[in-house]
């Protein structure tokens, strides 16, 4: 789900650019408060204060902010646990600066099966030290956020989501 919504720091730039420069840094603090709230509720609640904060100075970007609702609070529906892990795509920009890294010392490559086999041994190691060192989020935090339920559009009926994630990791 969050892989393919816009990660909330490139939204809020995005977002800024609808207010005054002098306004900016207010704005940017309103929408923060969001994400420091103690449960899924408290982030609603505080989305809808803000939203409505903002409307009264700038109510164009208070329709972009709203508009954004359904993206920026997805989130909340994982466990609280994993929240600052889905908030950041850290390893993912440190993974694409190894990439880019390791490609721009060969600068040429003769074809592109030269290509895929760098980037492929750039992501084999980044597996094997995952799986043998260290874990982004443990199985026991993915196991619960697999376990979520979530309503479907279609039947608007909740089941449990995704096989076991130790299952999988075996």
């Amino acid at each position: 789900m969050l892989c393919r919504r816009r990660h909330n720091i490139h939204y809020l730039r995005n977002l800024l650019t609808k207010v005054p420069k002098t306004a900016q840094p207010w704005v940017a603090t309103m929408v923060r408060t969001v994400f420091d709230q103690p449960d899924a509720a408290a982030v609603s609640d505080q989305f809808t204060r803000v939203v409505e904060t903002i409307e009264a100075r700038f109510p164009d970007t208070a329709t972009h902010l709203d508009d954004a609702r359904d993206d920026l609070l997805a989130f909340a529906s994982f466990p609280h646990e994993i929240w600052r892990q889905i908030w950041s795509n850290n390893p993912q920009e440190r993974l694409n600066k190894e990439i880019r890294r390791r490609t721009d010392v060969v600068g040429i490559f003769p074809n592109r099966a030269a290509i895929i086999r760098l980037v492929g041994a750039v992501l084999a190691e980044q597996t094997d030290e995952w799986t043998e060192q260290r874990r982004y989020m443990g199985l026991e935090i993915l196991a619960k956020a697999r376990l979520t339920l979530i309503a479907t559009d279609a039947d608007e009926t909740t089941t449990p989501t995704g096989p076991d994630p130790a299952a999988i990791a075996a």
